[in-house]
């Protein structure tokens, strides 16, 4: 079973959709948790790998509209290690 690692960042909201965006390109990414600043979780993904594109596309337009809502938020992000 690969071992996963948990990364924790805290962005504003209108730099939401750019991180998501290169974490979803690292590749190595499992799951990311998008968390408001009072530590309400507000959306939880998964990723697996080849979900690009079209598949990808409904969550990167939620994710958009979520960092319109929200100033500061916090995304976990549970990573495979190699």
């Amino acid at each position: 079973m690969p071992k996963t690692t948990n990364e924790t960042f805290s962005i504003h909201g209108e730099q939401l959709l750019k991180k998501i965006k290169e974490l979803v390109n690292e590749g190595n990414v499992r799951k990311i948790t998008i968390k408001d600043k009072t530590g309400k979780e507000l959306m939880t993904f998964p990723l697996t790998v080849g979900v690009v594109g079209a598949v990808f596309a409904p969550v990167l337009a939620a994710v958009g509209a979520l960092a319109a809502l929200v100033g500061e938020c916090t995304i976990m992000v549970e990573k495979e290690e190699a």
